[in-house]
Order: structure tokens, then sequence, then C-alpha cells
């Protein structure tokens, strides 16, 4: 099999590697791509928004399969666009996909179908929004824009000033565009936070290990939100009692309430939780592979990905027998200076081999390209250093270990991931 895969980033370049473990995977091209991934597969600079661009390069290269990645090009149904120019893809269509592309579509699915969420009221009118937090007077409260904002568009208020200033960041400044037309205004849950991902062909769903992730930009939780700083799996606060009670009562019953709504969802659905004292409940959804956490996650993965890639689009998922690593898995963002917002690009990377990798670990690349035979940072989330052991502990040492033989100018990263 020929396959292209879409996107960019640290997800993608895992995807590849986990793919091209499969003897029935000949070759993996890639658009865009980045420089850790142009050592994996033939990049082409064509952008994965730009679904023209894409289906053209699919049918040039005359891949058998495309393979979708990011939340912006399935929202912008080019798994849609795959199908009608008679191409297989991975991923939802665009009236699945709105699970993730809207906030308010996924929270209103919620409490049709009973699905355990934080409760929650929907604004398109900033002033509305400002006057329901005043008279709620309850801290910390939680602001979403609607649509998508790479993972950043969620904002914790813990008084009346930041909910105030945080509503007028989305709706008025538009700081992630279009996507701050609506905003959520959430009730905060508290417990562990927990992210599954599964397969699922619309009819059978098949949960992956678990695994956490840290958004905060800071050690202990602190500074602004971001794509992820880092993640482990298993997910220690994920017992078999929570793995059941999810099962049961968020997992199936989204895809069935997806069924009823006439968008079958069909891909990997990602579950983002929390284990409250109430129970676990849904704090976001989705439509695809999470970014830091498939680093970890597909590094625990034994069964070939290609083979629940094919089932799970010809719907047959529940011929498959999935195994997992009972290893730990830790993966260590290394950022660049100054993100979450403005940043530089362009550092040469020192202590990488000339794949891109160091021994012991593996380095999944972010934000990268290659310049006369040199890694270069080309982006705010640079590398993700990955290792696996027997233990959690034995797995962030690994990790840890490497990532201090690694460097780049104004080079940052979390030093809590797993604490």
């Amino acid at each position: 099999m020929k396959i292209l895969m879409v996107g960019s980033g640290g997800r993608e370049h895992a995807l590849i590697k986990k793919l091209k473990e499969s003897e029935a995977v000949t070759e993996v091209i890639c658009a865009p791509g980045n420089g850790g991934i142009s050592v994996e597969a033939t990049c082409f600079p064509v952008k994965a928004t730009d679904i023209d661009g894409i289906i053209n390069l699919a049918l040039c290269e005359r891949v058998d399969l495309v393979f979708v990645a990011p939340d912006d090009p399935l929202a912008l149904g080019l798994v849609d666009a795959c199908e009608k120019a008679g191409l297989r893809a991975f991923g939802p269509n665009s009236e699945a996909a709105i699970i993730e592309s809207s906030k308010v579509f996924s929270k209103e699915l919620m409490k049709k179908y009973s699905i355990p969420t934080a409760d929650y009221f929907i604004f398109d009118d900033p002033e509305k929004a400002i006057e329901h937090i005043k008279n709620s007077d309850a801290y910390p409260v939680v602001i979403k824009a609607d649509g998508l904002a790479l993972g950043k568009g969620v904002l914790i208020a813990y008084n009346y000033e930041e909910a105030e200033n945080a509503v007028k960041l989305i709706m008025r400044d538009k700081v992630f565009g279009t996507s701050g037309n609506s905003v959520v205004v959430e009730e905060f849950l508290t417990g562990p936070e927990v992210t599954v991902m599964a397969f699922t062909d619309s009819k059978t769903v098949i949960p992956m290990v678990s695994s956490k992730d840290h958004k905060r930009a800071l050690d202990g939780d602190k500074g602004a939100n971001t794509g992820g700083m880092g993640t482990i799996s298993p997910n220690p606060h994920y017992d078999i009692d929570a793995q059941k009670y999810c099962m049961e009562h968020i997992f199936l019953p989204t895809v069935h309430a997806m069924n009823k709504e006439g968008r079958p969802f069909k891909g990997c659905l990602y579950f983002g939780l929390m284990l409250t004292p109430k129970g676990p409940k849904v704090i976001e959804y989705n439509a695809r592979f999470g970014d830091p956490e498939t680093q970890v996650v597909l590094s625990r993965l034994i069964t070939p990905l290609i083979d629940i890639v094919q089932a799970t689009i010809d719907e047959r998922l529940d011929e498959i027998d999935i195994k997992w690593d009972a290893d730990a898995s830790a993966c260590v963002i290394m950022a660049s200076g100054g993100y979450p917002g403005d940043y530089k690009k362009g550092y040469k990377i020192s202590g990488l081999d000339k794949n891109g990798q160091l021994e012991g670990v593996t380095v999944y690349h972010s934000g990268t390209i290659i310049k006369n035979q040199d890694f270069l940072t080309n982006g705010g989330r640079v590398l993700g250093v990955t290792a696996k052991a027997g233990t959690l502990n034995q797995a962030l040492e690994k990790a840890y270990s490497a990532v201090k033989k690694i460097d780049f100018q104004d080079a940052f990263y979390r030093k809590d991931i797993g604490e």
C-alpha cells in the first residue's frame, strides 16, 4: 500500500512510524510534513487545508489511502472530497467532524442524549455572556470558543475580571477568528483528567489505552493553555470501574447518538474526560488522534495500525483483536521560548543523529525543518521525546535523560510531566 498522510506535526510523525512497521505498507508520503517526517516519508509542500491540492496530490501519486490527521481538514470536508474523487480515506466526514469543530453542537448532543458533562450556557452575544457570569458569581468558570482554535480555545477564569477579559478576547477581539462567534460558558469540574481515544466504525467502539495530557505551559499546571506539553500512558487514575462506566455511559452512547443524528462517525474519536467526585464526565470531544497523546498511545500498540485502519473504513472493527504492550510510555515536549505566544524559528537543534533521533528513545518531530543537513526549529512545539519502560517512573527517567542531551536556543520544557 501507498499512503498519503495529511498533516505536519508530532502526531503525524508517530502515525507514519507506526504505519511503516507493517510489511503491507510499502510507501508513505506526507503533505506538508516536517523535517523529522521527511526522513520517513517524501514530503510535498501542500497545506493540509488545501482540499483541492491534497486531492490532486493523492490522484497524481496514485495512493491507496489518504489518512487525514488534523482537525481543520476534517472539518473542511477533506474525507468527503476524497470519497467523491474515489479515494479511500481514514477519518470522519465533515458531518461527523462537527463533534469537534463546534463546541455548541457537542454540548447540545450530550444534553440531548444524557451523556455526563459539565453544566453550561451558550451565548452569541458578549454582553449577555458577561452579564450571565456576573450574575452567577461562581468561580472558577470555563469559557470555550465554539470552533477550532489549535487546542487553545479554552480559558479558565478565577474571578470576574479574568472572565470578562476572556469573553472579550474570544468574542470581541476574535483572537481565534470566527471560532469565537459563539462561546460556551461552562461549570468548572474538578478531578483527574483522562484522555481515551477510541477506534470506531460507527457500529463497534474499541477504546485505546488511556493517557494523560499536560496542557499548561509551565510546571505545576501554571501558565497559558497549549496544544500539550507532555503525556503519559497509562493514566494511573483510570481504573477498571472507570473504564466500565465510560464504555456504558459515554463511549457507546456518543457513537449511538451520532448515528441517530444522521452523522455516523468513522475514525478515531477522542474523549477528554474528568473523573469528578460524581463520576466521569466529558470535557471535550476531538474528531481525530490527539497530539501529543498519539505519541505515547501508539508506542504501546502491538496490532498493526494499518489493519485497524482498514477494518474501520470497511466497518468490520468487530473482527479485530487489538493488543497493547503492558509497558508505560512518557512523552516530554521540547518547545520554543515564548510558546504558546510569539516565538522565533530557525535555531539549530543539537544532540540528534542524522535521522533526527537519539538512542534509547523515539523523538517525534512536531516543528522542525532540515537545512544544510541540520535540523532547525520551525514551530512552537518542536520535539516530543518519548520513552517506553516497565514502569512510568522508568519511562519518565529515560525521556528526561534524553531531553537533557538535546538543545536549541530558548528551548524549554516542563519538568513535572507524570508527577
